[in-house]
């Protein structure tokens, strides 16, 4: 998994560290279920539940004898670039003193300019920093096509796939997907044992093995269940995990998490661990329809495109949802529509809340970036949005996303506006008219008020309310007062910090007490 967290602060991991064996104490077993039955009259509730019998599981030896030769450990050989500090870059963030030569430490910073990059002094000439790595894979193909972790080949000089019978091939990258962080490697050789990926549907309770490279060990099984569906988890551009509770540790990055019938369920991918990188039962993996869309690209043209909208979303709250009107809290509110994209063009705008995509319900802003990622640039999507209280459906043809897009500069805060315009609002805000920029600062801000409890701040631009803009306190209560007016409580606020827009639903108590 990724290696990049500090450990005690339960932060994410991965799992293609250095290739270090340790010795660990103890022996890893597979956790059997129990054959007791939970009966329907043992569940008592408004209607009765039928609970089905669980056969007690009898090993998972057949399979792991069947999938395992498939299952490949990854050794890498990698070199990280040249690092250019510089005297004002790097890691030193620090100018170099521009010392009279009779000062006293003058010689010093001289003795040691050529380590800081002036050029100058004893220093050596830095080198690209080589290291190994490990991880682990499994062939779906019987011509050697090998699916991994990206970053478990990252940087990588060399690639060395062991297989269970001790023979070692060199492999290709054929091409890796930094956002869903899978990759793709070739070796040589037909009619190798392969393994599929699965098309059944995963529930959570179903067994899942996971077999690996755990700390260098090589061919590893561990066994667990499918703990949850759909995880989000930090750093990652597309959610949907599955979390599993197998056990799986460094070294087990890029290996597959296989179901009952031998098929590949997901590709596990990192763990979550406070207490330095052991296992704890909490692991994710990338799900087994992510994997095939994305290595089939990989494997016909070595790169993934996808489908690009063009705007900056948001999930919709409780808050928001009453602000808008809307019974459910479901969907992603659109922030800005960018310029000249294919939303725009197509006339969608700051304040729509998209709640599907070509009939599939939208559940949040993950949800519609993972959508919309996997339409093909050139397809035509109809979006399902809400605004000025009712639904419509716009077309749009999405353009091919672009890795490198370039992202917008943060605004720098606009200088106060003189004492005189001050006046405080009905909602615990005190606003003055931003003077230069668009709508209203924030100058003082009742800290018990529903404003400071939904995160509004000393020094944030009120764009917005109801989707009408706001240049003045005049402006901002009468939008206050048309939101009564439709009959709710909740105001939708659109706010900026530091060149950043959001949304918020403010309620409206305040006003009235």
């Amino acid at each position: 998994m990724r290696s990049n967290v500090i450990s005690r602060s339960g932060k994410w991991l991965g799992a293609s560290a250095l290739a270090i064996v340790v010795g660990l104490g103890g022996v890893s077993t597979a956790y059997v279920a129990s054959s007791q039955h939970v009966s329907a009259q043992q569940v008592q509730s408004a209607a009765e539940i039928d609970v089905p019998s669980v056969q007690p599981a009898t090993g998972f030896a057949d399979l792991v004898e069947a999938v395992k030769p498939a299952v490949v450990s990854i050794q890498v050989e990698a070199e990280e670039g040249i690092r250019q500090p510089g005297q004002r870059g790097g890691q030193f963030n620090f100018n170099m003193p521009d010392l009279p030569e009779d000062h006293p430490l003058k010689r010093f910073f001289d003795q040691f300019g050529g380590e800081f990059g002036n050029g100058q002094g004893g220093g050596t000439e830095q080198q690209p920093r080589h290291f190994l790595a490990a991880g682990s894979g499994f062939v779906i193909s019987a011509d050697g096509y090998i699916v991994t972790n990206n970053h478990v080949v990252e940087n990588a000089t060399k690639v060395t796939v062991a297989f269970d019978d001790g023979n070692e091939l060199d492999a290709k990258v054929i091409g890796t997907d930094p956002r869903t962080d899978l990759a793709v490697l070739k070796v040589e050789g037909r009619d190798m044992p392969f393994v599929k990926l699965s098309e059944a549907d995963v529930r959570a309770g179903d067994w899942v093995v996971a077999v690996g490279n755990p700390f260098g060990l090589g061919g590893t099984v561990t066994a667990g269940i499918v703990s949850a569906r759909g995880r989000d988890i930090g750093g990652s551009s597309y959610g949907d995990f599955l979390q599993i509770d197998a056990a799986v540790n460094t070294g087990n990055s890029g290996g597959p998490a296989f179901n009952l019938a031998g098929d590949v369920v997901g590709v596990n991918t990192a763990i979550y661990s406070p207490n330095g990188g052991g296992n704890v039962g909490i692991a994710f993996a990338i799900p087994a329809p992510t994997v095939r869309q994305v290595v089939d690209q990989l494997i016909q043209q070595g790169s993934v495109t996808r489908g690009f909208l063009g705007v900056s979303i948001q999930d919709v709250t409780r808050d928001i949802a009453n602000g808008l009107g809307l019974q459910s809290s479901r969907g992603a509110i659109v922030r800005e529509a960018t310029e000249g994209s294919p939303a725009a063009k197509a006339g969608v705008r700051s304040g729509d809340v998209i709640t599907a995509v070509n009939d599939d319900e939208v559940d949040n802003a993950l949800d519609l970036s993972r959508t919309i990622s996997q339409n093909a640039p050139g397809s035509t999507v109809n979006l399902k949005v809400w605004r000025d209280g009712a639904e419509q459906t716009i077309a749009v043809t999405l353009e091919k996303l672009s890795e490198d897009a370039a992202t917008t500069e943060p605004q720098q805060p606009q200088a106060p506006a003189q004492p005189d315009e001050v006046r405080p609002s009905s909602v615990g805000i005190t606003l003055v008219p931003n003077a230069g920029g668009q709508g209203l600062l924030i100058q003082e801000i009742d800290p018990n008020s529903p404003a400071a409890e939904r995160g509004l701040a000393v020094g944030d631009s009120i764009l917005e309310v109801d989707n009408q803009p706001v240049a003045n306190v005049a402006d901002f209560e009468a939008a206050l007062t048309g939101v009564r007016g439709k009959g709710r409580d909740t105001a939708l606020v659109k706010a900026e910090r530091n060149g950043e827009a959001r949304f918020i639903g403010l309620p409206l108590q305040a006003a009235n007490q």
